[in-house]
């Protein structure tokens, strides 16, 4: 009987269900998604053959340089991610442990949060077009552009695809690449009038970015402190609020005059 036991001993045998429940814990399923650094894409050239950006109705430039949007990969809404994968991956520079439902707010299967996905980068895509053509006083009538990248899904890279459009119809506006030559990459949403705004993921897509090779980032100015806070060595950060600000912040980086905005 437990009145019999000595101190140590009915220590341990309290202290068996605590052991147990924490055992438990560690292998239960938790509602959390664990992120990495994800693929880019340039969308000045091609993915899986094709051309990302096509435009009829106007005369497109040969670019250099390249406008690479960037992504984060994360664990499926249906994985298993435990308390040993969340301590595991909490202090890894290059993991994100997320809430479940920041990542996929949308669904609570693989098919509807794909088709959410899907009719979410459509619509970035047509704003792209739209705020790309209004920028360059052009009519949607007459100038028709196409994006395809396969296998991405949302909103974030609606800025990259606004930039895009414009270095292919205008470049710099005097027959010079938007990007100076550069490599350049970001993140951000785009809304017909312009307006830049925030996403999720930027300390790990800009590791994503540096990876492959860029050496600016444009990152929604709200999300400044996200992405300084893992922040790879030789990559210079950008902040932008407008389309506007965004391309005269290239111009001012590839000519060299004007001033650069820093986080």
């Amino acid at each position: 009987m437990l009145s019999r036991l000595t101190r140590s001993q009915a220590v341990a045998v309290c202290a068996l269900p605590v052991v147990a429940l924490f055992v438990t814990a560690g292998f239960a399923p938790l509602p959390f998604s664990v992120a990495q650094p994800g693929m880019t894409a340039n969308v000045l050239g091609e993915n899986k053959g094709t051309a990302v950006i096509s435009v009829s109705g106007a005369t497109t430039r040969k670019t250099g340089g390249q406008l690479r949007m960037t992504t984060i990969e994360a664990t499926g809404p249906d994985a298993r991610v435990s308390l040993a994968d969340v301590l595991d991956n909490w202090f890894r520079g290059d993991r994100a442990v997320m809430p479940r439902d920041s990542v996929y707010p949308s669904g609570d299967n693989v098919k509807e949060i794909e088709k959410h996905n899907a009719a979410q980068m459509r619509q970035s895509q047509d704003a792209a077009a739209q705020a790309a053509l209004r920028y360059l006083h052009l009519s949607g009538d007459k100038v028709k552009v196409t994006l395809r990248l396969a296998d991405v899904g949302g909103p974030s890279a609606g800025l990259l695809f606004t930039l895009g459009i414009i270095d292919k119809l205008d470049g710099d506006g005097s027959g010079g690449d938007l990007t100076g030559g550069r490599t350049i990459a970001g993140t951000g949403t785009i809304t017909a009038d312009g307006k830049v705004g925030a996403v999720g993921g930027v300390a790990l897509k800009t590791q994503a970015a540096r990876r492959d090779g860029a050496s600016v980032f444009l990152v929604p100015k709200a999300e400044c402190s996200d992405a300084k806070s893992e922040l790879p060595k030789g990559l210079r950060l950008v902040p932008v609020t407008t389309l506007r600000g965004a391309v005269d912040a290239l111009l001012a980086l590839e000519k060299g005059k004007g001033p650069v905005p820093s986080c």
